[in-house]
């Protein structure tokens, strides 16, 4: 062995090991007397501290995904592969240990906090009760905590004692963000939490989202269809299409340079800020995402991409090195193909 091979297995055994690895993730309904796949063999993993955007389309698998990760789908659902938190399988796991995990070792923004908050109880009850049950707090003490949460997500703390229908949208949100935080988790996974919000309070709790986790280095997973918005509050980004990663990589670097087909026409269907010509002239999508049921052999891209080739209705698509950091499931960055575009 080289000294130089003798660093590099030196520096590998001394790497903190990810903080979630997602190995050949797979997530089927059921649909009568069959299963109708929702995810399909998705894999990435999260260091400590690190930030993960996913977007698509709807319905390509991004919210069932992130849900699976704490098991938190509907009961039809059957799922298999490796979800590994600190090393432990979640898809294994007693309830009595997953249970312990949520909350304290990772927690959940919804989409809909006036769905996922209790009308008949206060916030303040609602945030105490995870510290209290999960971190064994004293009363008095999470009920403080609660109150300078509440004032770190910019609601005031006098308004502990409100129910959830005295708060606007946003507020909701921000208060749905505070008890994510509240038993300060190593990971968070925000599915679309700024559903249904105006654009000025979307980018306000994404923001405030983003703030947090940087002061704490808590890992995120962030759901949304807002692409500028992933690439300036995550680290990396991943691409979803019927549901598989179709491309993983820098979030900028993604967007500003696409390997994938799919992330080039959702990159081109955002008009560019002042650029009369992209805002009078939008380009969009021609077609839909094929149905779950649909799915079969190939690329799922491929009945809509204007660069498909012969093969790619046949040939099972790979996450394939597109460059330092970088996969792409793309027949055109496969180094056999050499790279022709």
């Amino acid at each position: 062995m080289t000294a130089q091979t003798a660093a590099a297995a030196d520096a590998a055994a001394t790497a903190d090991p990810p903080l979630l690895e997602v190995r050949d993730l797979q997530v089927a309904y059921r649909q009568g007397n069959r299963f109708v796949p929702a995810v399909r063999g998705v894999d990435f993993t999260l260091s400590a501290g690190d930030t993960l955007g996913v977007a698509g389309e709807s319905g390509c698998g991004k919210s069932t995904m992130a849900l699976s990760l704490l098991r938190l789908q509907d009961r039809s659902a059957k799922v298999s592969g490796e979800v590994l938190f600190r090393g432990e399988n979640l898809l294994t796991t007693s309830w009595a240990r997953l249970r312990a995990v949520r909350w304290a070792g990772a927690s959940v923004v919804f989409q809909g906090a006036m769905s996922a908050l209790n009308p008949v109880r206060t916030v303040l009850d609602q945030i105490v009760e995870p510290m209290v049950l999960h971190d064994r707090a004293r009363v008095k003490d999470a009920e403080r905590r609660a109150a300078e949460l509440l004032d770190s997500v910019g609601i005031p703390s006098r308004r502990v004692r409100s129910y959830p229908h005295e708060f606007s949208g946003g507020q909701r949100q921000r208060v749905m963000v505070a008890m994510a935080l509240a038993c300060r988790p190593d990971l968070i996974i925000a599915d679309e939490p700024t559903t249904a919000l105006d654009v000025m309070v979307q980018a306000q709790i994404l923001e405030l989202l983003a703030e947090r986790v940087r002061e704490s280095r808590i890992s995120v997973i962030m759901i949304t269809h807002d692409l500028s918005l992933l690439a300036h509050t995550c680290d990396r980004l991943a691409v979803m299409y019927a549901g598989r990663i179709v491309e993983l990589g820098p979030s900028k670097q993604v967007l500003q340079q696409p390997e994938h087909p799919y992330t080039r026409a959702l990159s081109r269907a955002f008009p560019t800020i002042g650029d009369p010509a992209s805002r009078r002239a939008p380009v969009g999508l021609a077609g839909d995402p094929p149905r779950p049921s649909e799915a079969g052999t190939g690329c799922a891209f491929a009945a809509r991409c204007s660069e498909a080739l012969p093969s790619c209705r046949t040939e099972e698509m790979l996450l394939w090195p597109a460059g330092p950091g970088r996969s792409a499931a793309c027949v055109r960055v496969r180094p056999d193909h050499g790279g022709a575009r």
